[in-house]
């Protein structure tokens, strides 16, 4: 009985989480739903931030449906396009990505792109998946290439090596090279392992540049050369046991760092 009990507790997720591994936000688009009174727990309404569940006994329900974890995955890179938004809905009544790839199965998106960022986006119905490559602790790989309304000073592409003030904190070193000169403009390829909101765009606006064009060509390992804008494809098996293996490995590292 006691250890029934104790698996029960194991069991056992915040609210937010639930909601975001079900495709219906980001974890603080969650607690925004929960506070506004949109979500139900086994019939009642919910409104307190940290409450946990038992995705498999309790009844969560989110604008009259109910939510569960999906138990057959699907795994989709596309190459987003320009002007696409990386939502479920738009207020503003813009195409999203899963308007672009349209497909009957609830999908989200792992992460974001910006409106006018084009590149790799997973998207997928596996949430527990999606919450590691998502989060920022798990410092998933994303490379980018960037093109600038000007040539960059060496000086300059050093600091953003370094890290940027943004929002009181500095940002994580990163790898940035410039790769060619195009009409008098630097045309770079840079790796970053955190995603602070429009982040690449925000580094060199500080220093005096402005992005251009933002093509994101790799997320997790996982790259988009063979497609065009707007196309997509299912994972293989090979892929997605790749991307189960880095969340494992990167799960134990952290958790290893938190436990010292």
């Amino acid at each position: 009985m006691v250890l029934k009990m104790e698996q029960r507790e194991k069991n056992r997720i915040r609210l937010n989480r639930f909601l975001a591994m079900c495709g219906v936000g980001s974890r603080r688009k969650c607690d925004e739903i929960i506070a506004s009174g949109q979500v139900k727990l086994n019939g009642e309404v919910v409104t307190r931030m940290g409450v946990r569940i038992d995705p498999e006994r309790d009844v969560v329900e989110y604008q009259g449906e109910r939510l569960s974890l999906q138990k057959n995955f699907l795994y989709i890179l596309l190459n987003k396009p320009l002007k696409t938004v990386t939502t479920l809905k738009d207020e503003k009544h813009r195409k999203t990505v899963v308007d672009v790839v349209n497909i009957p199965e609830r999908i989200f998106p792992v992460g974001r792109l910006d409106y006018n960022t084009t590149g790799a986006l997973l998207l997928t119905n596996d949430g527990e998946l999606a919450y590691f490559l998502a989060h920022p602790k798990f410092e998933v790989s994303k490379i980018y290439r960037v093109l600038l309304n000007k040539r960059i000073r060496p000086i300059d592409l050093h600091y953003f090596r370094l890290g940027i003030e943004l929002d009181g904190r500095k940002t994580a070193p990163c790898r940035a090279e410039e790769l060619r000169i195009i009409d008098n403009c630097s045309y770079l390829e840079v790796e970053l392992h955190e995603g602070r909101n429009r982040q690449i765009r925000r580094m060199f606006d500080v220093l005096g540049y402005q992005v251009k064009e933002l093509h994101r060509i790799e997320f997790a390992g996982l790259r988009v050369s063979d497609l065009k804008e707007g196309e997509w494809r299912l994972l293989n098996e090979e892929e997605v046991a790749r991307l189960k293996r880095m969340v494992e490995e990167r799960k134990h590292e952290v958790l290893g760092e938190e436990q010292h």
